[in-house]
């Protein structure tokens, strides 16, 4: 800065000099007689430099001067990636907590799970900061393409038509760099971690992860070995789906196969097999989102499909209890032929680990006063099979009596809106006063405002959410129908981003690719959550999901994402293989490679499947899917169906009889605390009246007081490990049966707490 400073101020010797060179250089010889024409020429020239200079002399020291927010740019960006991750990470951590047993399930498992669902869920966050980062460096490079002319910032007294003979100097239009920008070099690097750790487990671990989970064998070598030998077929389809697609490129006359082809042909099949289910589940969720909340403001919906669950519930607890009775029958007939002095006594002891406490208790029992009859001595496979029995029929009957519960819980409190809707004080009231005794419910969620909430606004704010939902889904429906259409743009997505492209509104971009991509995960893992495959996958909250349905629900997250990614690209015309645009691609469609290797794919799948989604949409609305199941035997809820109409009456009455049993607990319990109260301090003769009141209670009512803990511990759902341990027992006799209640106070879950990794399931 200081030469220039120098040579501002010396400018008129500067003149002469540099005025000779210049008349040299055009040629002009310097014996001409009219030197005043030339010097004036000279002069012109000069100044309209130095305004030139003066003009990047002023945006240079701005630019210096903005050397400190642009550090705090970078930090500021750091900052937001670094939140997203530890957001994210929190998110994983609390479905797994609430789906998985983390104290009971083997630390492989969570780790798989938890890992799996963290890389997905950091998949969807970061890709809007791709995309506004992206647009950045697409505006830097047409800029630098078609530079913006700027006149000088030092103009001359001279004329208006002698200035204009000299040229401007175009200078680059300065892009506003986005707050969440990352450097170069970032997310290139994070997404290849990303997606390739997500599909080595997908495709590699979680299969493994799941067989060795699922095996009875009592050793580690023994699970290992089913784990291989299951999953041989497995690996043995998808690499003869490979070897078809390797064929096909080898033969192609203008292909040559090196490790970048086979990359991407390998992520390309991934992305198609992901992209055929992520039709499927998309076309249920836009449609069922948006109908769920609009029938839910429906007060008189909500309990009728209650009483619909609460049928289906019991018929599916009692096939449990009986389930779970058979196989305890067989194990008490293998322990009762497997002496202590056996080779085989150490796999029944096993066995046994995983049985209800009361049923060890009178097997116990049973073996001290059996006559010494000698069955015939099991075999070590048998065993195996008995004992990946044993742990199934546990994991079920817990999982049903948990869900038991809760369903109990929802339709006591559904009946008690209908009851409150009508009452004179506003004053929620609830028929069982061992409710809602936290801070919470004292403080904030008063009864007043709980009247108001479910009676009033309740219904209006569900049918907001409702038509809000549903234009999105429509918006969706129309895009996934008309992405493929550049000129013109007829994809609503890409339109709301390129016109917050022009006015580089970078805030905007992130929040239009965030709702909409987020919109677009729920739908798609909303289903994931609420699919059942008979009993073999299945998400229970409460702690009660096993360990074969976790992973299942990994690998489908991993299945999904990157073809749910790559989907949403194409739909704001961000994926050049779909869009045929010439931009500059996203970090995260970089990895992928060129999808134009398979053009049939890319100019064909690619484009014209997603349209499935419109006819998908139109069989979910008629719940063409719900009739077909109920056909065959697997009964759905449709209001216009005779036997739904016999479930709900038959559901109804079961809520009457648990009511009226609870409603006989508490009165019991009321009178334990009122004797408690009025004997309590009268020496040991009150005491001895209070515990026999407590036994006749209990011989009334056998399993009170496991029922009311439950109860209450279900439906605030608290932190405490008492209360955890009360909600997850087992305590599904009705009928006060001493051999099929279980009281053992810890999770039923698919394994006890081990220290291992690999320990057994």
């Amino acid at each position: 800065m200081e030469y220039v400073d120098d040579f501002l101020e010396d400018w008129p010797e500067s003149l002469d000099i540099f005025g000779s060179i210049w008349l040299d250089a055009l040629g002009v010889s310097t014996a001409v007689e009219d030197w005043s024409i030339c010097l004036n020429l000279v002069e012109h020239l000069c100044l309209d430099l130095l305004g030139q200079l003066d003009f990047l002399l002023e945006h240079r020291v701005c630019h210096h001067e903005s050397l400190t927010s642009a550090c705090s740019v970078i930090t500021m960006s750091g900052a937001a990636l670094a939140v997203v991750v530890v957001v994210v990470f929190l998110l994983a951590l609390y479905l797994l907590q609430r789906y998985g047993d983390l104290r009971g399930q083997q630390r492989m498992v969570l780790l798989g799970t938890l890992l799996s669902w963290y890389l997905c869920f950091l998949i969807v966050f970061i890709l809007p900061l791709d995309v506004s980062t992206t647009i950045y460096k697409q505006c830097v490079l047409d800029n630098e393409h078609h530079p913006t002319s700027l006149a000088p910032a030092r103009h001359t007294n001279k004329t208006g038509a002698s200035s204009s003979l000299y040229p401007t100097v175009s200078v680059p239009k300065v892009c506003e760099e986005p707050w969440s920008y990352i450097p170069d070099g970032v997310l290139p690097v994070l997404w290849r971690v990303v997606y390739w750790t997500s599909q080595f487990l997908t495709w590699l671990l979680l299969p493994f992860m799941q067989s060795y989970a699922r095996s009875g064998a009592f050793s580690r070598v023994g699970k290992i070995k089913t784990a291989l030998i299951e999953n041989a077929i497995y690996y043995g389809t998808y690499l003869l789906i490979f070897i078809s697609l390797l064929i096909y490129v080898a033969a192609h006359p203008q292909w040559q196969l090196t490790w970048t082809e086979l990359q991407t042909i390998g992520i390309t099949a991934a992305n198609t097999w992901g992209l055929f289910l992520l039709v499927l589940l998309l076309g249920y969720g836009l449609v069922e989102i948006p109908r769920s909340y609009w029938l839910s403001s429906c007060h008189g919906y909500l309990l009728t499909k209650t009483y619909f669950k609460a049928a289906k519930m019991a018929t599916e607890k009692a096939e449990a209890e009986e389930n779970l009775a058979d196989v305890m029958e067989e194990v008490a007939a293998v322990h009762e032929s497997v002496r202590y002095n056996h080779s085989l006594r150490k796999c029944v002891d096993t066995i046994l680990t995983k049985c209800p406490t009361e049923y060890q208790n009178q097997m116990g029992s049973d073996v001290e006063s059996s006559c010494g009859e000698q069955n015939v001595i099991p075999t070590k496979r048998s065993l195996v099979n008995l004992h990946k029995k044993v742990i199934s029929a546990v994991q079920r009957h817990g999982q049903t009596q948990v869900q038991w519960w809760i369903l109990l819980d929802q339709a006591f409190h559904l009946e008690d809106v209908a009851k409150s809707q009508s009452s004179p004080t506003r004053l929620f009231v609830h028929s069982s006063s061992s409710q809602y005794h936290g801070w919470i419910h004292s403080c904030i969620y008063t009864p007043t405002v709980e009247w108001y909430w479910e009676c009033m606004f309740r219904r209006g704010f569900y049918r907001l959410l409702a038509v809000l939902l549903g234009l999105l889904s429509a918006v969706v429906v129309w895009s996934e129908c008309t992405f493929f259409s550049t000129h013109p743009v007829l994809s609503l997505f890409a339109v709301f981003i390129q016109m917050a492209e022009k006015q580089y509104n970078y805030i905007c971009i992130e929040m239009a690719c965030f709702v909409s991509i987020l919109f677009l995960c729920v739908c798609v893992y909303s289903t994931v959550f609420r699919i059942r495959v008979f009993n073999y996958y299945y998400l229970v909250p409460h702690h009660q999901t096993d360990a074969y349905s976790l992973q299942f629900s990994g690998m489908l997250f991993c299945r999904l994402t990157p073809p749910l990614c790559l989907n949403f690209l194409g739909l704001i015309h961000m994926d050049s293989a779909i869009s045929h645009q010439d931009r500059i691609q996203t970090s995260y469609t970089s990895i992928m490679g060129s999808m134009h290797l398979l053009s049939f794919i890319s100019d064909g799948f690619y484009i014209y499947y997603p349209m499935l989604i419109l006819l998908l949409c139109f069989a979910t609305s008629y719940n063409l899917g719900s009739r077909c199941l109920n056909i065959v035997g697997f009964h759905q809820y449709i209001t216009d169906d005779d036997l739904t109409s016999d479930l709900v009456d038959e559901g109804k009455e079961l809520i009457r009889r648990e009511r009226r049993k609870r409603q006989k607990t508490e009165d019991a319990e009321n009178r334990r605390w009122a004797l408690r109260e009025r004997y309590g301090a009268q020496g040991t003769g009150g005491r001895t009246r209070v515990g026999y009141t407590e036994l006749k209670d209990n011989q009334n009512s056998p399993v009170t007081e496991i029922r009311r803990t439950g109860f209450t511990v279900t439906r605030r759902d608290r932190d405490t490990e008492e209360q955890q341990t009360a909600l997850l027992q087992d305590d599904s006799s009705d009928e006060g049966s001493p051999n099929k209640r279980h009281t053992g106070g810890r999770y039923l879950s698919l394994s006890p707490s081990q220290t291992g990794i690999f320990d057994d399931v």
